[in-house]
């Protein structure tokens, strides 16, 4: 007894778009927790040595500001307060040296003019090593 004569039925699909969606959830999970092994290394046993390599100290330069706005480059006063003048005494300090560092140790109450002024005194002369020293407050 087929009630529907006249009408024609659906053919049936099957959505793959489901099962698409899981199976790249599956690739995405198998990649991210597989491990990979790696096959280019090399095992060396590096051999040792008993001397022990010279340790050079690096070469620095002490610049001291302090409030009232005077210089000192290695506890020797600097002659001007230009930048210029500056930058001739860190050369002076360096002399032969190569690659200083220059260690400002500025007053708190020194003037931010002051400590510029060493900055580019240092450019000038072309050291790029500039480092500030602080000292730790162990009062309040």
């Amino acid at each position: 007894m087929n009630f529907q004569r006249g009408k024609k039925h659906e053919e049936l699909e099957i959505n793959f778009i489901p099962l698409i969606d899981v199976l790249l959830v599956i690739i995405i999970f198998l990649i991210v927790s597989a491990t990979f092994s790696r096959t280019s290394e090399l095992q060396i046993n590096l051999p040792t040595a008993e001397a022990n390599a010279p340790q050079e100290k690096p070469l620095t330069i002490t610049v001291e500001v302090d409030a009232t706005g005077r210089y000192m480059i290695n506890g020797s006063a600097v002659n001007g307060e230009s930048v210029t003048a500056i930058s001739s005494a860190l050369v002076k300090a360096v002399g032969e040296g190569k690659d200083p560092t220059i260690i400002i140790n500025a007053d708190a109450k020194a003037t931010h003019q002051s400590v510029i002024n060493v900055m580019e005194a240092s450019r000038l002369a072309n050291f790029t090593h500039i480092t500030f020293a602080t000292q730790v407050n162990s009062g309040s």
